[in-house]
C-alpha cells in the first residue's frame, strides 16, 4: 500500500511504473490499481534450518538473474524498494546494473533487506527517525498512505451510521488479529454504540456478530471511509498508524507482540507520547479490559477531541509525493520507466 501511494504520485508526474513482486497481496492490489506486475519466485530464509536456507538461497540466485533481465527489458531509469525479502534481488540487480536505487522503510526500524541495500541507495526514506541512520543518505518522510476520505457524512451513510451515533472501528491488519477479534466480540456484545469490525477473512467464519449494532466484515474496501466514519479506532500498531493519523482519529492500540524488533510497540508508544493513543499490551488484552478502556475514552469527549487533534498533528500527508520526488531525482529529470517492488 505505501508503494501504491508513491506509484500514484509518480504517475501523476508522468512516470511509467511497473511493480516487481511476489505472489502475495500484490497479485490483486497492484493490477486493481492499474499497474503492471511482474513476479519473482522467492522463499524467506528460515534461520536454523540449513536445508531450507540453502533452498531459499538457490531460489534467490535465480531471482537475481531474472531481476537483472527484467530491469534491462523494462529499461528502468530508477528502482525503488519498499522492503521485504522480495526486494532483495531487484535491489541487488539495480546495484549491479548501476541503476539509481531509492529505498523506503515503513517501520520504526530498518528491515534486513533495507539494511543490506542501504549502502547502494541514493536515498533511504524513513517513516520514523532511526537511531544511527542519519546524514545525507537518509530522509524522514513518514509512511506513504492513500489520500484520506474527506466526506464524513457520506462515509457514515455508507455504513448506515446515523450522525449522532458513536462508532468504534476495530481492525487488525489485512489478515486480522485473532486476540483483538476475540476480545472485541466479547467486549462489545452489549455495547450501546455502533461497532464496525474488519476481522480479516481468516477468522471471520469463527466470529459471531453479537447483535444488530455490530457490523462484522472480513475486509473493508476504501478503508479510509471506515476510519472517517469512526469516533475511536481499536487496532494493531503497524504502518496503519499513519492512516489513522491521516484521518485524525484517536486510537486504542494493541501492538502485535511478535513483530520484528518489537517495532509495533515502538510505533504505539510514539503515538501515546504524542497524546494521540492509549496502549494495551497484547498479553493484557481481554474482553473486560477492552470494554473498560474503550468505555473510559468514550466517556471523556474532551480527551477524545484532544487525542484526535494530536493524531492529525502526526500525519505526514506529503510522504508519497516526497518519496516520488526522490525517485524522480535519482532516475533523472525525465524518466522513462520506474520499476517498483
Amino acid at each position: 500500500m505505501p508503494a501504491l501511494a508513491v506509484a500514484d504520485a509518480l504517475r501523476a508526474e508522468g512516470a511509467v511504473v511497473t511493480f516487481v513482486g511476489g505472489e502475495r497481496a500484490e497479485l490483486e492490489l497492484v493490477p486493481a490499481a492499474g499497474y503492471e506486475l511482474r513476479t519473482l519466485r522467492l522463499e524467506p530464509l528460515h534461520s536454523g534450518n540449513a536445508f531450507r536456507d540453502a533452498r531459499a538461497a538457490a531460489i534467490a540466485g535465480m531471482a537475481l538473474v531474472r531481476a537483472r533481465r527484467l530491469l534491462r527489458e523494462l529499461r528502468a531509469d530508477g528502482v525503488m524498494g519498499a522492503g521485504g525479502y522480495v526486494a532483495g534481488p531487484v535491489g541487488a540487480a539495480a546495484a549491479l546494473g548501476r541503476r539509481p536505487l531509492v529505498l523506503s522503510e515503513a517501520d520504526s526500524h530498518l528491515g534486513l533487506t533495507n539494511r543490506v541495500l542501504a549502502p547502494f541507495a541514493r536515498r533511504v526514506c524513513l517513516a520514523f527517525p532511526v537511531e544511527g541512520r542519519d546524514g545525507r543518505r537518509y530522509r524522514v518522510t513518514g509512511r506513504p498512505v492513500p489520500p484520506p476520505a474527506t466526506d464524513r457524512n457520506a462515509a457514515r451513510a455508507r455504513f448506515g451510521i446515523p450522525a449522532e451515533e458513536t462508532c468504534v472501528l476495530v481492525f487488525g491488519g489485512s489478515q486480522g488479529a485473532r486476540s483483538i477479534n476475540l476480545a472485541a466480540v466479547e467486549a462489545f456484545a452489549g455495547a450501546q454504540f455502533r461497532v464496525l469490525h474488519a476481522a480479516g477473512e481468516r477468522d471471520l467464519p469463527d466470529l459471531p456478530a453479537p447483535g444488530p449494532h455490530y457490523d462484522l466484515r472480513g475486509y473493508i474496501p476504501r478503508f479510509g471511509e471506515a476510519l472517517l466514519a469512526s469516533d475511536l479506532v481499536v487496532a494493531r500498531s503497524g504502518g496503519s498508524i499513519f492512516e489513522i493519523a491521516a484521518a485524525g482519529r484517536p486510537a486504542l492500540l494493541i501492538p502485535y507482540p511478535y513483530a520484528t524488533a518489537d517495532h509495533q510497540t515502538t510505533n504505539a508508544r510514539w503515538m501515546e507520547r504524542a497524546g494521540a493513543a492509549a496502549v494495551i499490551p497484547d498479553d493484557e488484552l481481554t474482553g473486560p479490559r477492552l470494554a473498560q478502556e474503550v468505555g473510559r475514552l468514550l466517556a471523556d469527549p474532551g480527551r477524545l477531541a484532544a487525542m484526535a487533534r494530536a493524531s492529525a498533528a502526526l500525519a505526514r500527508p506529503d510522504a508519497a509525493r516526497e518519496i516520488a520526488e526522490e525517485v524522480l531525482a535519482a532516475a533523472s529529470t525525465h524518466p522513462r520507466d520506474v520499476a517498483f517492488w
